[in-house]
């Protein structure tokens, strides 16, 4: 028990000392040091680019919104309020860019403060039955495609909404804030984009189970044919 103890106190200090590191180095790239500002952004650009194309689907858009974002956050640094964290400033910048980059090409608003209707057809009574546990059969490397191909298949805005909540842990209400819905509507957007991600899972795993079935059964049959032309050729 004290080794656990231990090791969650470690763990809260490493996260402190993180968030501590971050806020040093603000200060120094507000005070003029050009590394300083350099650094976070080193430290940023994979989660941003990760998020990037997940909005996007799209490499070029995801590398010219990582851009668009870190231009935007040089140009407004003196803007970041202190005590804020960068790497999440960084996330909502990256986030305005995309709805200002995207918005006439697929973002509708219209209907997103509807709330979502939980009948029974919208909401399964129970998850399928993907057989064994999906990690004992993939790597994590499949399981983050799949995972990947099932938020590609959400629209622009429950993408978004989906990613911020689950993916980046931004609270429903900053959500709002951000996306200048109300909190039901954003509620509404990411109860219909998990429901979609499921259902989207729900196919994919359920259709490789069906195919293995076959396999399985098709190898059976050989082993059995196998078995009587043996049978035949022994008894000649």
């Amino acid at each position: 028990m004290s080794t656990v103890i231990a090791g969650l106190n470690g763990l809260r200090k490493g996260r402190k000392d993180q968030v501590d590191f971050e806020a040093m180095w603000v200060m120094a790239a507000k005070a003029g040091y050009t590394l300083a500002f350099e650094d976070l952004v080193t430290r940023n650009e994979n989660r941003i680019y990760r998020l990037a194309l997940n909005i996007t689907q799209n490499q070029e858009d995801a590398e010219d919104l990582l851009q668009d974002t870190f231009i935007e956050a040089q140009e407004h640094f003196h803007e970041l309020r202190g005590g804020a964290s960068f790497s999440t400033w960084l996330v909502q910048i990256c986030i305005r860019k995309a709805l200002q980059k995207f918005w006439e090409r697929e973002l509708n608003w219209i209907g997103l403060d509807e709330p979502v209707e939980c009948n029974d057809d919208l909401v399964p009574n129970e998850m399928a039955d993907w057989g064994d546990c999906p990690e004992k059969h993939y790597a994590k490397s499949d399981l983050n495609r799949i995972l990947s191909e099932a938020i590609s298949k959400l629209s622009l805005i429950h993408r978004i909404v989906f990613l911020l909540r689950d993916v980046e842990s931004f609270s429903t209400v900053e959500i709002a804030d951000l996306l200048g819905l109300s909190v039901q509507g954003t509620r509404s957007c990411l109860l219909r984009a998990r429901l979609d991600v499921r259902g989207y899972l729900n196919r994919y795993f359920n259709q490789k189970i069906r195919a293995d079935s076959k396999c399985a059964d098709s190898a059976e049959e050989g082993r059995e044919e196998d078995a009587r032309t043996m049978a035949k050729t022994a008894a000649a």
